[in-house]
């Protein structure tokens, strides 16, 4: 298994396939260190290829991987790609810093026996060092990740079908937040102390992280998600399922669109969002957060930034992962701009590539 956590300094794709299309970005760093995006693609999928992170039509998304490659027109055969947090076992445990290698894999062994409720034989097991322990001194916290092996080898293999080496197998959240830390430390301050929800709108799906010095304070998903709107366009409208997604991807609706179908919409959405903050507030200490941001494919909704401010009393704003990068000129710049939001994950895949 390409490791949960293993670090590659090789060229690397980041792939991310969700449950309505399969995204591309591949990053490099100029003589000065900044990021450049070389290339961002997206690939459709049909609605049942994927269903809550399995690979139901293996063939058919294999397929959509290969277009996707050969749209970019990259040459870069390693990947990463990620499962998502449903299917990954993740702990943090705190151990003795003076460990060996080996002796730490025991122990991790160990541990994860407490955790994981299927032998060790049926799973890929990783862990990585996070760092000192703040409340052990002496100790480290080292952080574990485990998952079904089948999980891993889907991946794996739908890769390898599409003609990639994959190099590392992530998990969703761990690479949404990876990306999302540029943007964190852009923040006033850099970001210290700011306590940040991250919602990223799915199709189906809509997967909520609150952070605060690179720690996890909250995770919830919920079951709402982009895939809503376009059967509210389907009931309104008498359109096929298919045209009402094409429709709505192209901004190739009737006129009464905004007000009769999309406000509903995102007013419905920012009821959902203020509700999982709600959430997060009574089951934690914190009562207000410092930033949401809002990531996906439905994050760039019309009004929807507003509508959450509106509701939440909290300052919310989009998330574009390229933020501040230089552009190659393989990049279709409008393109890129309009689909940003939901290339968050498949970015953070691709930073991979310049983790020490």
């Amino acid at each position: 298994m390409g490791s949960l956590f293993s670090r590659q300094p090789a060229p690397l794709l980041g792939i991310d396939i969700s449950s309505s299309s399969a995204k591309l970005v591949e990053l490099g760093r100029d003589k000065a260190g900044a990021w450049v995006l070389e290339r961002c693609v997206i690939e459709p999928l049909e609605p049942g290829w994927i269903s809550d992170g399995n690979i139901e039509k293996f063939d058919e998304v294999a397929e959509a991987v290969k277009r996707l490659v050969k749209k970019s027109g990259s040459r870069t055969r390693n990947v990463a790609m990620a499962l998502p947090s449903s299917a990954v076992i993740s702990k943090r445990i705190t151990l003795p810093a003076d460990l060996s290698d080996q002796e730490m894999e025991v122990q991790v062994e160990s541990e994860a026996n407490q955790y994981i409720p299927f032998s060790l034989d049926e799973v890929s097991l990783d862990f990585c060092v996070v760092g000192p322990s703040k409340n052990s001194p002496g100790d480290v916290d080292v952080l574990i990740a485990a998952s079904r092996r089948e999980k891993v080898q889907d991946r794996e293999g739908l890769a390898e079908a599409a003609g990639l080496k994959p190099l590392v197998i992530d998990v969703e959240s761990h690479a949404a937040r990876l990306a999302a830390s540029r943007l964190v430390e852009a923040m006033p301050n850099q970001g210290v102390d700011a306590v940040v929800a991250l919602f990223e709108v799915g199709s189906m799906t809509t997967s909520m992280q609150v952070m605060r010095n690179e720690e996890v304070l909250y995770e919830r998903d919920q079951g709402f998600g982009g895939a809503q709107l376009t059967q509210h366009i389907v009931r309104q409208y008498g359109f096929s399922l298919e045209e009402a997604e094409a429709k709505k991807r192209n901004d190739d609706l009737p006129e009464d669109y905004r007000s009769a179908v999309l406000q509903p919409f995102v007013e419905g959405m920012a009821q959902e969002i203020g509700r999982a903050l709600q959430f997060f507030f009574t089951s934690t200490p914190y009562n207000r957060v410092d930033r949401i941001l809002i990531a996906g494919g439905s994050a760039a909704l019309h009004g929807l930034t507003d509508a959450v401010t509106a509701g939440t009393g909290f300052a919310a704003s989009i998330v574009n992962p390229f933020e501040g990068m230089e552009i190659g000129s393989a990049v279709r710049v409008k393109k890129m701009a309009r689909e940003a939001p939901g290339y968050l994950t498949a970015c953070g895949l691709a930073m991979r590539r310049f983790l020490p």
